[in-house]
């Protein structure tokens, strides 16, 4: 029957659902609604198409030799069914997304090791308040410039500083 044709691309909906976020439910439950209607109509149809009585066209048609034509081509002719070429496409992208979504984690856990390095610094130093000029220069070498320019607080101009 038509079961064992689909049985091999059963979709796993209650992971899906799992995986779709609230605000998309209502395409969700519209996609499995389409879904559940195309595979029912698809049931309905039978593995094998019913057979041609060709013994009541012979006795029906009056030409003769024509039903038997027909048969012959009909008996002949098979659809070509397609091959499947795109699964080893698809595994080869999964493959370099993988690779992707890995260097992206080493590259991120270098970022949140560095930022942490920097949050412990910031953590360590003295209070703004009491620090002086010489410290903030210490813990901060970039400023050194804006201080050389601009001697009086705030160090940069609101002009150049960023939004």
């Amino acid at each position: 029957m038509a079961a064992k044709r689909v049985a091999q691309k059963a979709v796993d909906w209650a992971a899906f659902a799992e995986r779709v976020p609230p605000n998309q439910k209502v395409q969700f439950n519209a996609l499995k609604g389409k879904s559940d209607a195309i595979k029912a109509k698809f049931m309905m149809t039978p593995e094998k198409p019913p057979a041609i009585d060709w013994a009541f066209y012979k006795n029906k048609v009056p030409v003769a030799g024509l039903v038997d034509k027909f048969q012959k081509q009909f008996e002949s002719f098979k659809v070509p069914y397609p091959t499947e070429s795109v699964t080893p496409m698809i595994a080869n992208q999964e493959k370099q997304m993988d690779k992707q979504a890995s260097d992206f984690k080493v590259e991120s856990d270098k970022r949140v090791a560095k930022y942490e390095q920097e949050i412990a610094k910031l953590n360590s130093m003295i209070p703004f308040e009491e620090m002086t000029k010489e410290e903030f220069v210490e813990y901060f070498p970039e400023s050194v410039d804006y201080i050389k320019k601009y001697p009086y607080w705030p160090h940069k101009p609101i002009w150049e500083q960023k939004a």
